[in-house]
């Protein structure tokens, strides 16, 4: 089978509005965590999530324009932008048919859906614009970055919840992999920072109303996030022939369900993906140097994902480096493994460790070296990416150093 290597990588999050300001903010473990600007927020119990900020549509599109573009596609043709102009790809001819986008999101377009309802029901209007259908759907953000770039190949979006984007990842990799594609752009995007997204969340009690501290004894709940981040996946022939820089390598994936529980996560589901992350990828237990976990700060979430973790390796768990960089953006949802991998890049280009920010107490039942509050200088070969999502499904990307 074919290797399939990341040339290209942008994002807009909490932590910056593109890759090099979202790095300096993991290595210098800065916190994107603040009082929510939405409407309504006195309605709300839940006052606080990763939230960007300073951030105007209008400086770059067109009315007309925004009037497709949900806030999560724009968030997904910006990362989509950067990405590929850092590849270098253009596409047209033969490579444009081969070339595809794979997206995750869980949302969707919930920030248009949101302002519909109160159009109809709080405000009582009749009538609501013509594309409020091609704005809100779950394929939008992918079809509009397949129209600006020329992609005429697979192009769909993948909704799991939490794992959306590590799934979506998934598949750009076997379809790159398997030959099927040469080039995919894949990743995710979200944006449920509104009062009909937050309101229905914290039905769930699940929310922090301070902050979020995975695998610390005191956390108390997750914190949502919005934003997106996009890779370009290529087939290493194809990059090493046009001397393409190439960020990493994508070695192995695997996904699992747990077929249990709806929102409580089980600890055999995790392990069988991790183990196959690493039997897909033919990696070593002792070759892995850096997990960046799922980590959402949750008491059920943490103790399971580091039980799966000790399970599948053993004495070289306590060797692992493992942490949450949801403790600075937020749990973007179907967004969130995206911004994720972006960690996990850094560790292996730059032997730089995001730490875990918030982490204030020691929990026995999550003793691993969970790089607290710091980021930490050390070389890795292979790290793993986890996502482990409500409806019990499981993806595990596994990436090597290049």
């Amino acid at each position: 089978m074919r290797r399939v290597v990341i040339t290209g990588a942008g994002t807009i999050n909490p932590l910056g509005a593109d890759v090099p300001k979202t790095l300096e903010s993991m290595r210098e473990g800065r916190c994107g965590i603040a009082e929510l600007d939405i409407r309504d927020l006195d309605r709300l119990a839940i006052r606080i999530g990763g939230q960007i900020l300073d951030y105007h549509p209008e400086d770059r599109w067109n009315r007309q324009q925004i009037a497709l573009y949900d806030r999560y596609t724009q968030f997904a043709m910006i990362a989509a932008e950067e990405a590929l102009k850092q590849s270098g790809l253009t596409f047209t001819g033969d490579l444009a048919a081969r070339s595809g986008v794979v997206l995750g999101t869980a949302g969707g377009g919930l920030q248009t859906s949101d302002e519909n309802y109160r159009t109809v029901y709080e405000e009582g209007k009749n009538r609501v614009h013509p594309f409020v259908v091609p704005k809100l759907m779950n394929n939008a953000a992918a079809s509009h970055v397949s129209m600006a770039h020329n992609l005429k190949g697979p192009s769909y979006t993948v909704a799991t919840a939490c794992a959306s984007s590590n799934h979506a990842m998934g598949q750009a990799f076997h379809m790159v992999r398997a030959g099927m594609s040469d080039v995919m752009i894949t990743g995710g995007s979200e944006s449920m920072l509104c009062f009909g997204g937050l309101k229905a969340w914290e039905g769930l009690r699940v929310m922090s109303k301070d902050a979020c501290r995975p695998f610390s004894a005191n956390r108390n709940g997750m914190v949502q996030g919005e934003g997106a981040a996009i890779f370009v996946f290529e087939e290493y022939e194809h990059a090493k022939k046009r001397g393409a820089e190439i960020l990493c390598e994508v070695s192995g994936f695997a996904m699992t369900s747990d077929a249990g529980d709806i929102v409580m996560p089980s600890k055999q589901g995790a392990a069988r993906a991790i183990s196959g992350a690493l039997v897909d990828g033919k990696i070593d237990k002792s070759q892995v140097g850096y997990i960046n976990a799922h980590g959402t700060g949750t008491a059920a979430n943490d103790k399971t994902e580091c039980a799966a973790v000790a399970d599948v390796f053993g004495h070289h768990a306590d060797e692992l480096m493992i942490s949450s960089t949801k403790s600075m953006h937020g749990h973007l949802i179907g967004g969130t493994g995206a911004v994720e991998l972006l960690a996990c890049i850094m560790a292996l280009r730059d032997g730089v460790i995001a730490p875990t920010i918030g982490y204030e107490e020691p929990d026995p039942e999550c003793a691993l070296d969970v790089v607290p509050n710091e980021a930490r200088d050390a070389e890795v070969e292979v790290v793993l990416s986890n996502a482990f999502a409500f409806g019990g499904l499981n993806a595990v990307l596994a990436l090597r150093k290049h």
